[in-house]
């Protein structure tokens, strides 16, 4: 991590001796490459031996390929396909690939290709860090989760019925190349596995307690489909968040970072056949049963955490508890009732902590570096999926030459002025946008850095004071004016 922090220094200096005003250290990692409409992955590799493992454990689909990949041309090869349906591109989410035998140098360059709207194949390129030579091999790490995927089957069901969801997939990884050998394993989170295609001859699927297994599969063609659906017992919420709002204002002369996260919540579970009984609800949580209801929300905030409040469209809610001590920051709430499958919850949620957790100084200068995590939010066994968040670096007035980093794939960023109570320009502002993001990234490090003249920390006392001098000389002016009536002398 020291490490970490003195290259994004080291790269901050260099961005401001050059001028630079505003820039980013990580270029976001889903922006589009335009490529000619006939385009074709070039047949430059072949995979040798791939395992794919989709996960059901949570209430969105996660899935990681291990495939060892061999470059089949004559050149050393750096670009590697993934082929997608349109359909997975528009909710495929944090999708990574890294070398599996190397994992800590880092994730490759992943970019969409953009060559077709109106083809249903898509790819996304993998740019590897070093060229692949001539018949050399590498073993890649692939993955990415899914949003909106699992559906449930019946769609309504009573209050206290057990939910069944139904997962829809290939028995073969959909890939661009040849693959001579495979296999796909599926974990489930419970053994009611009542529904699953069954395949014809040795490819199974095997069942082993929660799990299955479809192959091992000979050669397979480049972009082979094998169609296969699995229902199983799910007895949770499906947690969705349409949009997440995460405001970061960072105060140096209050000594405080500011959180504040507004929450469109949408429970994607099966809805109530009958109308909620509350009497029945109340009956059964002296039981505490499986239920697809949100009965609460954890927050595990950062140990130092201060002043938390939870509010509503209605207002202050004050079913909570919040728990702190030198070990942990837990905040947990309840919301005003049980959100079943197809209702909405809005709420905000905030909190304080001292800026000399996240704040430091680089060198004597006037340079500083925050450090804070890009998505916090509840810590659901279940699991959390996040259509779009955009988040608000909010930094003191006068702020410049603003840099950032960070390892979530983002859609844009851009740096803006925002205006609040006293303040004379406008307090620099930064803002990123996430879509698809899954709380598996939760605590993903955020870095900025940005230059603070001891100038612009004086701006608004120097301003503040002004004003009050300009009131007490308007005042002595005003009450320095004759303005009584007298008589005319002759």
């Amino acid at each position: 991590m020291r490490s970490f922090l003195l290259a994004t220094a080291a790269i901050f200096f260099a961005a401001t001796a050059f001028g630079a005003d505003t820039g980013n250290l990580t270029k976001p990692l889903n922006s589009r490459i335009i490529l000619p409409s006939d385009f074709k992955p070039p047949q430059t590799f072949k995979n040798v031996n791939l395992v794919h493992t989709i996960n059901l454990e949570k209430s969105y689909p996660k899935e990681t390929v291990n495939v060892v990949i061999e470059n089949t041309a004559s050149e050393a090869q750096d670009a590697y396909y993934i082929h997608f349906t349109s359909r997975q591109m528009e909710t495929i989410g944090s999708l990574e690939v890294a070398d599996k035998k190397d994992p800590e140098a880092g994730l490759f360059e992943v970019n969409a290709v953009e060559f077709d709207p109106e083809s249903d194949t898509q790819f996304y390129r993998v740019r590897l860090s070093t060229p692949l030579a001539p018949k050399a091999q590498q073993t890649l790490s692939i993955s990415y989760s899914y949003l909106s995927a699992l559906n449930p089957l019946p769609a309504s069901i009573k209050q206290a019925d057990t939910q069944f969801v139904v997962y829809e997939f290939s028995a073969y990884f959909v890939s661009s190349y040849v693959t001579l050998k495979q296999k796909t394993e599926v974990k489930f989170g419970t053994t009611s596995v009542p529904e699953y295609t069954v395949l014809p001859g040795e490819a199974g699927p095997q069942k082993q307690g929660s799990k299955l297994t479809y192959g091992p599969f000979s050669e397979v063609a480049a972009g082979a489909v094998e169609p296969v659906k699995v229902r199983f017992e799910f007895t949770k919420p499906l947690i969705h968040v349409s949009l997440l709002e995460r405001d970061i204002e960072v105060s140096h002369w209050g000594g405080n970072v500011a959180f504040e996260e507004r929450y469109t919540l949408h429970n994607r579970a099966a809805n109530l056949s009958q109308q909620f009984n509350r009497v029945e609800w109340a009956s059964q949580q002296y039981h505490n049963p499986a239920t697809t209801a949100i009965k609460e929300l954890k927050f595990p905030l950062k140990v130092g955490s201060l002043t938390p409040y939870f509010t509503d469209v209605i207002g202050n809610v004050s079913t909570s508890r919040f728990r702190s001590n030198k070990r942990e920051a837990d905040l947990e709430i309840k919301p005003r009732y049980p959100i079943f499958g197809g209702w909405n919850y809005p709420f905000r949620v905030g909190w304080d902590a001292d800026v000399k957790k996240f704040l430091r100084k680089i060198g004597g200068g006037n340079g500083y570096i925050l450090n804070v995590a890009f998505l916090e939010g509840p810590k659901q066994p279940e699991g959390i999926s996040y259509e779009h968040i955009e988040l608000r670096v909010i930094l003191p007035e006068g702020a410049e030459n603003v840099a950032y980093s960070t390892t979530v794939p983002l859609v844009s960023s851009s740096i803006t002025l925002h205006k609040t109570f006293m303040d004379t320009i406008g307090r620099t502002m930064l803002t990123l946008k996430a879509t698809n993001i899954v709380d598996d990234l939760r605590h993903r490090e955020l870095i900025v850095t940005y230059d603070y003249p001891l100038l612009a920390g004086l701006r608004k006392p120097l301003v503040i004071f002004s004003a009050i001098l300009a009131v007490f000389i308007a005042a002595w002016g005003i009450g320095s004016l004759d303005v009584g009536i007298k008589g005319k002398q002759s």
